[in-house]
């Protein structure tokens, strides 16, 4: 089981009057913070990490730092730019590990990556559900979609197989006739197909609105097309 999620680096630098060591480079305080995003966009804590290290430049006194509290803001002072790896634990193990290029472009920025974490835990899979769906979420909502088709075929008052029946053998301009009534009165769930260049069209006639399937029996018992 593999689950993507959106990782979202944010980079806050300014000047400080401390003495550079590069006069032509001034000094710097910056910070990186880590945030996990939801399928909106939304930041949210990356509560499912619990340890992350950033691995800075070795000219630092301390180049790897560690932080085991969201959102693992990790602040320093220098007036070098860099790329710095940073390791994303969701145990003491299992990491995942992203590339983040600090610079000094701009006073605050944002670096957003994609992250797959693979065979998570049932804990790793809760944390990652407050951010959008799982593999779980999605299998159980296809089936119970499929669950409610079963069940609008069993209980509906018409007939789909005398529909579609009798739809293939209307005349042409009776066809269009139904055609359209397909796409003026069609639900956002109604699945249809329109292939211009082969001039084929097709509908799912189970995902039709009721009221739409009405006007289709209607029509086809006024064209003498089927029976009650």
């Amino acid at each position: 089981m593999q689950i993507e999620r959106k990782v979202r680096l944010v980079t806050e630098q300014k000047n400080i009057p401390k003495e550079s060591p590069m006069p032509d480079f001034p000094m710097k305080a910056w910070n990186v913070k880590l945030y996990l995003l939801d399928q909106d966009g939304n930041k949210h804590p990356a509560s499912c990490f619990n340890k992350v290290v950033y691995n800075l430049h070795p000219s630092f006194e301390n180049p790897q730092q560690t932080f085991h509290e969201a959102p693992f803001t990790c602040s320093n002072e220098g007036w070098g730019e860099f790329e710095m790896s940073i390791d994303m634990y969701t145990t003491e193990k299992a990491k995942i590990t992203i590339f983040h290029d600090l610079n000094f472009q701009s006073s605050e920025y944002k670096n957003d990556q994609t992250v797959v974490f693979k065979n998570p835990s049932q804990a790793l899979i809760q944390a990652l559900r407050e951010t959008g769906p799982v593999g779980n979420d999605e299998d159980a909502k296809a089936n119970k979609a499929r669950k409610a088709a079963e069940t609008k075929k069993r209980k509906f008052a018409f007939d789909y197989e005398k529909i579609g029946d009798a739809l293939l053998k209307l005349g042409e301009d009776d066809l269009l006739h139904v055609i359209q009534m397909i796409h003026d009165n069609k639900s956002d769930d109604t699945v249809t197909n329109n292939d211009v260049e082969r001039g084929e069209f097709s509908v799912d006639l189970f995902t039709m609105p009721e009221p739409l399937t009405k006007m289709i029996w209607d029509f086809l018992l006024e064209q003498k097309m089927v029976t009650p």
